[in-house]
Order: C-alpha cells, then structure tokens, then sequence
C-alpha cells in the first residue's frame, strides 16, 4: 500500500459548485503572472504577458469543463489548514506553468512553449501601460526576486500572496513541473522581506498608468516601414527579370547591376588566354606569363558559372580570403590560368593582376554540394614567389599548380632535415599529386614543404593555409636567400613548428637567420639566438618573432622548437629597414641556477637590464644571475649612443 502524499491534490478539473465566476479571481491570478514572470525588457511587456496568461488559463478552464468556480478564497498563512476551491488552483496552476514556462531559453531543436513567444493578444498600441510606482521596499524586493530563478520565485509568492504551507508549496511546484521543490523553498528562504509587500499597487498589472512612447522613434519606424515595403515591391520586380541562376539551390545572388563593362567581365569569350610558350619570352617572370592550362578551358558552361559566382556570390557558396584581400568581382576580364578537374572537383583559376581567385565545384555541378571561392592577393609577385598555387585542398592532401619553369618539385619534411627530399609526381598540366597538409593533425611530429627548382635555384615553399604559398629563406635581412646547407635546413628543423603562428595571415615570405651566439654559464654549450620574420602580400601585419635554441644533445630531427623570447606584429625589426634584434629569456642550467641571457645583433654595443635583475655587459650579449621567477626589463645601447629597448 503506497503513503498518501503530503498534500492531497487539489488541481484536478472538477465542476465548481459555488457561483462566483472564474473571472472574478482575474485580479489575483494576474498579479501571480506578474510576479513570477521573469523581468522583460520593460514592465509594460511583462504587465501584457501577465494578462495573456490569464487569459489564456481562464480559456483552458472552461474547455477542461470549469464555468464557474468558487469566491477567491481569502489568503491563509503557513500552518493554518484550508481546502482551496479546485477550479480557482486548476487555473492557478495553468498559470503558474506559463509564467515558469516563460523563463526557460529558447532552443534550436525543441519546440517553443506558447509563453515562451510574445503574447498576441492583449496588444495595446501608441500607449505604454505599467503599474504604480512603488516605495523603496518595493523596489528592492523587485530586485531581489529578479535575483531568483522562476521555481524560487513561485515559491515565495505562493507562500506569500496565496498563503500556502511548504507542502502545499512543493506539491504545486512538482505539479508545474518543477525538478526540485525542496531548492526552491531554499532559494525562497532567502529573500528577507514582509509577504504582505507583494500586496502592494506596485505589483498590481490590474490598476495601471499610461504614458505616451517614443513618438520620433514611432516615426522613425514608420519610416523604415514604408522603406522596407517599397524594397521588397523592388526586389520583386527583379527577381521577374529574365535571367539564370535564380531559382532555389542557385550558387549565385541576384545582379547588383546591368553595365556594359560588368557584363564583359562574365563573358568567357572575354577572358585572358596565354599561350603555352609565352613565359620563355615574356618580359616579366611572374602569373601573368602563365599559360592557360587545364582540359576544360573550353567548357563555356563552367566558365560562365565561375565568373557569375564570383561577382555574385550566393549562400550556397563558402567564401575565404586572406587578410584585407578585397571580395569584389572582377574588374575587367580576368586572366584564366586554369581549367580542369583535380580530385573530386572541377577547379577554375583567375588572375586580375591583384589577386588569384580559385573557384571549385562538384564535378557534376550539381548546385546542392555548393561551391568554394577563395582570393589572394599576390600583387607584386615576381619568379621567387610565382612558383606555385594551390589549386586543391581535401582528405588526402593539397595539391598545386606549378609555374611553367618550374622543372622539378620535390618534398622536404623540414623536422627532419638528415633525409633527402623525394620527387612529386607532376601531370602534363603541371598539377602535382597530394601533399599531406603540414599543420594537420595535433602536435608537430613533420612539416612538409616543396623544393621548386628551375634553370637558376632551388626555392623552399610550404602551405599555410592559402592559395599561395610562402617562401622561407635564411640570411641576413638585407641579403636574404634560398635555404641551403645542413647549417640552415638543421635550423629550419627548429623553427618550423613556430610557423603555425602566421598560418592564414596572408604570408608571402619567411625569414630566418641566426643574429648571434652565445657560450651559456656552468659549461652549458653553446645556444643560437634567430630571428624570424614573416612578410605579407600586402605589405602591413609583418611578424616577429625572437627564438632561443638551447643547445640539444638529441640526433637532428629530433631536437626541441626553439623558445620563443619575444614578438611583435607590424614592427620593422628583424627586417631590410630596421635590421636590429634584441631579445632575453630566463633559463635554468643544469646544476639548478638560474639566468637571465640577451643577445642583440651587430648594431648593439652594450646590454643592460633592470627591474627584478640588475646588470650591465659590454657587446651584444649578456648573462647575468638571477632567480625563478624573476622579471628584467632588457635595454641595449646603439653605436651612435641611441637607446632601444627589446623586441616585443
């Protein structure tokens, strides 16, 4: 035999047999919605969702078979036993579930609850309504249960303003769907103030003063109103124009404008085609020599659709560019430098002498898979950074478009620099077969890059994550060059890693030189202080970053990345104008101690520091102790007796 719950329930839909009206507990159920109801974005919102509860559960009753119900039972206190009319808590209970309904988040996925939407009726216009101001307890019990969740709320005003005992607290709150009565009631027990406050005209959504709105925002938006309504009178009109490619499903928008020179960029018959041998004569070695390749350069269709999806790009269309690269259509007609189908696309390139456009699609163009474009900008590109393209990037790997003077590509791992580069299978078109993306995957256990050699000099590219990719070099930064020697390549082994800080930062390219080298304290070997510096297309966002390579006992291609002791963005050190470093780290030798070491490059005559570590070294280089945890502020002095602080 189960226990009898604590309270029975009193909420089931009997007939009333008293002759009151439901109607007449109309007063009291709204200012309940009211006071349970979460804070809108005014009170007048909340004084018309209030109503609209009420309304609403008074509705439910009479289909639950309620006419009419008894007088409104008078307020009971904790302790005191009364029986309450079971019409008068059926709508009660409708309207507590609302109002708790009401402060539940809208999800995606779910279905709203109808209080969880405006209310549609009662709707009051050109008038703002909202109860009597109250006094300062008022106010402050305001406050106070905005402070509370809508369970702890419920409680306090059941207890409060209809007089329940706990039991028939919890009971009321489990039959609104409460999760935890028993949290409620704490929550409740918190808020110090008289029940008899919720009484007050400041809480009655019933007796209500009127105001005028905003009336030249009104008129503002009446304004936009009729703004709105002529556009969409507009863009009908439009959307009957004859034309392609503006059904459902369509890669493209509607025409942003009818122009003779907007139509002659995309007209294919327009486009730039370069000959095959046109880059052994021309006089600029760079992506305007060349040549159109592909086997679908004569697929009009295909064309047709590239150009019109880059002046117009739909929402079927994933769209990428490079930092400050402009999206716009073309601004005349392009140059085609590719075709043709890679992998499971079918890819077309464009050349406007600022940027590379690539646009893929499904192979069968069916509209559904969409579309990508991507922009980069490769204004001022010349034969040591016109080498290479991407021309497609999926699962098993990127693969490029090579220059035409590109005699052969090779693949490097740079983390491992004692193993000699492997040839890259190439297709008549120059396109090469899948290279593994360098920063796919966790951790950095490989870095893939291309050797580009033609008639004079073998070039190192890698990806990061652009159409173009980047050059690396070595050497100082007024005579930069292509990386050669186990010296340079073992460098770049412990440098590759920190290239994921400038990935898809537009980087054309990256330099990386050893400014200088120091002896370490207690016998420690010898550590390489380098600086590299990424440079991008556009000429502004350049990186900096200051290394320390600690000298390894592990084989090459295994030692450590090197720490990165500063950087800076948009700096001109480490480069062609201002080709001065310095830079410090704390580091801790092997019996336990610890240092604090600089190095500047050549321009740098003496090095001190201050702060945490006082220390002061004639040259370039410094070490001075210190202790875990210590902080230094690094400064060096110039030839000239000019003062510069460190990189950061």
């Amino acid at each position: 035999m189960r226990p009898l719950p604590e309270v029975p329930s009193a909420v089931a839909p009997v007939d009333a047999e008293h002759g009151a009206a439901l109607v007449e507990h109309y007063p009291r159920l709204v200012r309940l919605g009211y006071l349970v109801l979460p804070q809108a974005p005014s009170r007048g919102r909340r004084v018309l969702a209030a109503h609209a509860l009420a309304q609403r559960s008074l509705q439910a009753a009479r289909r639950a078979g309620l006419p009419d119900a008894g007088a409104v039972p008078p307020p009971r206190r904790p302790g005191r036993a009364a029986v309450a009319d079971p019409g008068y808590a059926y709508v009660r209970l409708q309207v507590l579930r609302g109002a708790l309904a009401a402060g539940r988040p809208l999800r995606l996925r779910a279905r709203p609850h109808r209080a969880q939407l405006p209310p549609l009726l009662p709707l009051v216009w050109g008038l703002r309504l909202f109860p009597h101001s109250g006094g300062a307890d008022e106010i402050a019990l305001e406050e106070r249960l905005s402070e509370l969740s809508g369970a702890g709320r419920a409680a306090f005003v059941l207890r409060g303003l209809e007089g329940l005992a706990d039991g028939e607290v919890r009971r009321e709150l489990a039959d609104a769907g409460v999760a935890d009565p028993h949290a409620a009631l704490t929550e409740a027990d918190g808020v110090q103030a008289p029940y008899a406050l919720l009484g007050s005209p400041g809480f009655d959504p019933c007796s209500l003063q009127a105001r005028p709105p905003d009336l030249p925002r009104r008129r503002r938006y009446a304004r936009a109103a009729l703004a709105a309504v002529a556009a969409l009178f507009v863009c009908g009109a439009l959307l009957g124009l004859p034309g392609d490619g503006l059904g459902r499903g369509s890669l493209t928008a509607p025409p942003y404008a009818l122009n003779p020179a907007a139509e002659q960029a995309l007209d294919p018959a327009a486009l730039r085609v370069v000959p095959a041998t046109f880059w052994e004569r021309s006089p600029r070695t760079d992506f305007t020599a060349w040549p159109t390749r592909g086997d679908r350069t004569e697929d009009t269709r295909l064309l047709r659709r590239a150009l019109t999806v880059w002046a117009r790009p739909g929402g079927g269309v994933r769209t990428s560019a490079t930092p400050r690269t402009p999206v716009g259509p073309p601004m005349g007609a392009p140059q085609l430098l590719y075709a043709g189908e890679v992998g499971a696309s079918a890819v077309v390139l464009f050349h406007d002498g600022l940027r590379v456009v690539r646009y893929a699609e499904a192979r069968n163009a069916d509209p559904a898979e969409g579309a990508a474009l991507d922009f980069a900008r490769v204004d001022g590109a010349d034969v040591t950074s016109a080498g290479a393209l991407v021309v497609d990037r999926a699962r098993d790997g990127v693969r490029f478009l090579t220059a035409p003077w590109v005699r052969q590509v090779r693949v490097r791992d740079l983390l491992a620099p004692q193993r000699a580069p492997h040839a890259l299978h190439r297709s008549p078109d120059g396109v090469t077969g899948p290279l593994a993306d360098p920063a796919a995957g966790s951790g950095c256990r490989s870095w893939t890059a291309l050797e580009l050699s033609d008639a004079t000099a073998v070039r190192l590219v890698t990806d990061l994550g652009e159409l173009a990719p980047a050059r690396l070099t070595s050497g100082p930064p007024a005579t930069p060059h292509d990386v050669s020697g186990h010296a340079e390549h073992e460098s770049w082994a412990r440098t590759a890693c920190l290239l994921k800080a400038v990935r898809s930062h537009g980087v054309r390219t990256v330099n990386s030189w050893t400014y200088a080298t120091q002896s370490l304290p207690e016998g420690g070997g010898a550590a390489q202080w380098l600086c590299t510096r990424a440079e991008t297309w556009r000429g502004t966002g350049s990186r900096v970053l200051a290394q320390f390579q600690a000298p390894s006992a592990r084989p090459p291609g295994s030692r450590p990345p090197g720490a990165v002791a500063a950087r800076a963005e948009d700096s001109p050190a480490c480069g062609a104008r201002t080709p001065r470093v310095l830079a410090g780290v704390l580091w801790k030798s092997h019996g336990g101690r610890w240092y604090v070491l600089a190095a500047g490059s050549r321009q740098f005559t003496s090095l001190t520091t201050s702060g945490g570590v006082a220390g002061r070294a004639r040259g370039r280089l410094l070490s001075v102790p210190a202790r875990a945890g210590d902080r230094a502020q690094l400064n060096g002095r110039l030839a000239d007796g000019s003062r510069v602080g460190a990189l950061h």
